[in-house]
């Protein structure tokens, strides 16, 4: 199975789009599944269900940090490198779904009572989630082959 389709199945099974990218990924640095589930889960529906920036995206960063992230306030390098890998993470991201933005990619803003019903009444976590799930391992699968 590939992370793509590991991080769509934990998502379909019921965990979070952050929780599911992050634990995909977090076993080979080192970081227990359980641990990454925790850690992730207040990025879940737009960051603790505000409909902020998708938890497809911000599960995608931790794993950029996990990954590249420096240990040492020294290591300037390490930083820039997060940062900049970071930064062409969201551009593409960007660039095949117009946005960042929970509220926009589902265009219904979940922040709410009446949008999350919405949501589920129609059907947009079944539906537009996965797709924005394996859309984001995708990117970072792509990243990783240039780096």
């Amino acid at each position: 199975m590939t992370k793509s389709e590991e991080a769509v199945s934990s998502f379909c099974d019921g965990f979070l789009c952050s929780q599911a990218i992050l634990s995909v990924y977090g076993e080979e640095e080192g970081l227990e599944r359980e641990l990454a589930l925790k850690l992730a889960t207040g990025l879940g529906g737009g960051m603790g269900r505000t409909a902020h920036t998708c938890g497809a995206v911000t599960g995608a960063i931790l794993v950029i940090g996990l990954k590249k992230g420096p240990v040492s306030v020294n290591d300037v390098a390490a930083k820039e490198e997060t940062y900049y890998l970071v930064r062409e993470f969201l551009n593409r991201f960007q660039e095949e779904h117009g946005s960042l933005e929970c509220r926009e990619l589902l265009d219904c803003d979940i922040g709410t009572p009446e949008g999350y019903r919405r949501a589920q009444e129609k059907g947009l976590f079944e539906n537009i989630c996965p797709r924005l799930v394996d859309s984001a391992v995708r990117i970072l699968e792509e990243m990783k082959k240039t780096d």
